[in-house]
């Protein structure tokens, strides 16, 4: 399969994206993907109706149908760890069944859901002017990303998020802050994360040094009550979840309690319920009219056909500035892979590098690399049709203007002789060859856009699933788990051994030449 697309990618090698506009007034239209009031136009690709038939039968020749009804079923997929992947169970407000071990889970999770809101509501109208979530990757990126994108909606507490082991990060937080009027979060599902932990006990004694109580100030997102329960977190403040749920996708649940208390249980509701709108359509519609899907295949096109090893998530909305690390961690912790589900080496290339920045702020940064540099960068844009500022409409009409206008002059570009027009009169010879060659854009360079009317809570949740989803069916398409992440041990692990040699109490004499080397400037600069 993968040697029958190269060959149709090299038989494409020359040919232009605007060319195929006009060759079909209607290709618009038909490559993109519409889901309730979302488009998806990947017009702007070289993607042609063989090329996209032969990458849907890569998926249906991959299975990916029947590994998805395998996953919203509660089949271990996760095979590596013998777990069942069922995020999607915490957005399943239906509460039709979910089987785990023939067990129906729905029950536990709605439970659990209410408990939040309890506490949600709680919090909202008592005294309570800060909240501070200490988690770290899956416990922080995502509500740290859904808090800033939903701000319009934040009528509660403020929240703030700790993740750095790095002091800086929590010293920094907690400066400005009444102990008085502060409650922590402590999201960490085993209760032993050495970041968070580390980070919750400066916390407890930041509270405890300004004579305050801490009854009642701490909460716990985790699965392990003794531990909680030796912290002094009574029973009706914690609030864990089953080994099911992946850190990088427990937002829905409650990792998503500092969310809920920002912006309200009603409107988290409406954020779990776009989720479970594009579940739906994930499940239901056919494969060349699937959002995740065709989101999927564009990128397997990008990535692991034509070769292109980064991916750029350029969304035109400031408050979705932490979009882009989110999906870091969502993609490259998912696909990162370098083995099959048989422990086989991959026979292609496993995930791009994500990466991206809100517009238009890009464009004065790496805009340059993307439209003239020597590497293709496939973009991926993203914009709401109206702003929740409607008194600067003027600002998200430039916005947007900004947004179109990038995609467009990525797929055209500046030839020669257009650059040469536009500094005829200038120069002459061979100063405005020289000149003109500046000025030339190559364009043919692909992206994609995603629009939709309004950023609020349920076309964030609409918006996230799309991506959870993309993430499965490439995953299941280059034959990988996507569900664990073995590639983050190692480096935990050495971190332990090292930590002694840091503080002095351990000899480093085993360690390379060049880690002995920074131990000693560090030791000789401690003060």
């Amino acid at each position: 399969m993968w040697d029958d697309l190269k060959g149709l990618a090299a038989a494409r090698k020359d040919r232009r994206i605007e060319s195929l506009f006009a060759e079909d007034e209607g290709r618009a239209a038909d490559f993109s993907v519409r889901m309730g009031d979302m488009l998806f136009d990947y017009s702007k690709t070289q993607l042609d109706a063989e090329v996209r038939a032969a990458l849907v039968d890569l998926a249906e020749g991959c299975e990916v149908a029947k590994r998805r009804d395998a996953m919203f079923a509660g089949q271990k997929i996760n095979e590596t760890e013998g777990r069942a992947v069922l995020h999607t169970a915490l957005r399943n407000l239906d509460a039709a069944p979910v089987l785990v071990d023939g067990a129906d889970v729905m029950p536990e999770v709605l439970e659990t859901l209410t408990r939040m809101e309890e506490l949600a509501n709680e919090l909202r109208a008592g005294s309570v002017t800060d909240v501070v979530n200490i988690g770290i990757g899956g416990s922080d990126l995502g509500p740290a990303m859904a808090y800033r994108a939903l701000s319009p909606y934040c009528d509660g507490p403020r929240c703030h998020f700790v993740s750095n082991v790095d002091g800086a990060d929590i010293a920094d937080t907690l400066d400005g802050l009444d102990p008085e009027t502060t409650i922590f979060i402590i999201a960490s599902k085993t209760f032993t994360t050495i970041e968070t932990m580390t980070n919750a006990r400066t916390a407890w004694d930041w509270i405890e040094d300004r004579g305050v109580s801490t009854e009642g100030r701490f909460i716990a997102l985790s699965s392990n009550q003794g531990k909680a329960a030796q912290w002094g977190i009574s029973a009706d403040r914690v609030f864990g979840f089953e080994d099911w749920v992946g850190g990088r996708y427990s937002m829905w649940g409650p990792i998503g309690l500092s969310l809920m208390i920002a912006i309200g249980p009603e409107d988290f509701r409406a954020f779990l319920a776009g989720g479970q709108e594009m579940d739906r359509h994930f499940r239901d519609a056919p494969l060349s009219e699937n959002m995740p899907v065709m989101l999927a295949l564009v990128g397997i096109w990008h990535n692991q056909v034509l070769g292109h090893a980064t991916r750029a998530v350029l969304p035109y909305d400031d408050r979705l500035a932490r979009l882009p690390a989110y999906l870091q961690q969502l993609e490259m912790e998912s696909n990162g892979k370098g083995v099959s589900m048989d422990g086989s080496d991959l026979a292609v290339n496993s995930g791009p590098v994500v990466w991206g920045e809100p517009g238009t702020n890009g464009q004065h940064a790496f805009y340059q690399l993307i439209h003239q540099g020597t590497r293709v960068v496939p973009c991926e844009f993203m914009v709401a049709a109206r702003g929740h500022e409607p008194a600067l409409a003027h600002h998200h009409a430039l916005l947007i203007a900004n947004c179109l206008a990038q995609s467009e002059a990525l797929m055209r570009g500046r030839s020669l002789d257009e650059a040469r027009g536009k500094v005829a009169g200038q120069f002459e010879g061979a100063e405005l060859e020289r000149q003109a060659r500046h000025r030339v854009f190559p364009g043919n360079r692909p992206s994609t856009t995603l629009v939709y009317p309004l950023l609020d809570p349920a076309t964030l949740g609409r918006i996230v699933a799309l991506y959870e989803h993309r993430v499965f069916v490439e995953g299941a398409i280059l034959d990988i788990n996507s569900y664990d992440q073995w590639g983050v041990e190692l480096g935990k692990e050495l971190a332990t051994a090292l930590g002694p040699m840091v503080s002095g109490e351990a000899d480093a004499g085993d360690k390379d030449g060049s880690t002995r080397q920074l131990l000693a400037f560090v030791h000789g600069n401690m003060g």
